[in-house]
């Protein structure tokens, strides 16, 4: 699977590398979001979203590995190299795409990467020309919007089988 990596400055306004190596380019003041899957830190994602996500909490090891293999992955990672991001998408890279698992360290907030972050699916994503790219949130709208989310037109359309019946 090639990787891509996007740098973006603090604006959000970046490149694409397509490169295939998910190596990008990095200064003090960049972030780096790529799609490679061997630089995903599993350990720290787990953590992340068992511990600190409310949608997630106590979600499994095994579960999250799960999660990842049948997904599309993206890590942001700070100057240092070190991963401060994630979110992921669960598509068929034709019709449907389904952005779930954003996260940003506690200790990276307030510096954008949210809207940087999804800019970045967004635009992974638009090759596809897909019908439909849907994501949840219970308080992001405002970041989502940004980058070109609007409600779903007609909820009464959709509807959810839950493992919880």
């Amino acid at each position: 699977m090639t990787s891509t990596t996007h740098s973006t400055d603090e604006n959000g306004n970046g490149t694409e590398n397509g490169n295939g190596n998910g190596n990008g380019n990095q200064c003090a003041d960049r972030y780096e979001i790529d799609t490679d899957p061997d630089r995903i830190d599993i350990a720290l994602v787990h953590h992340w979203l068992s511990t600190d996500a409310f949608w997630a909490l106590g979600r499994s090891r095994d579960l999250v590995e799960r999660s990842m293999r049948g997904s599309l992955n993206f890590g942001v990672y700070g100057p240092d190299g070190a991963q401060v991001a994630y979110a992921r998408v669960v598509t068929d890279r034709a019709t449907f795409a389904w952005l779930c698992d954003v996260y940003v360290d506690p200790a990276h907030r307030g510096r954008g990467l949210g809207v940087r972050l999804a800019t970045a699916v967004r635009d992974h994503l638009a090759p596809y020309e897909l019908k439909r790219t849907l994501l949840a949130t219970m308080d992001a709208h405002e970041l989502y919007e940004k980058v070109g989310f609007v409600p779903v037109p007609n909820p009464e359309m959709l509807m959810t089988l839950s493992a919880e019946r």
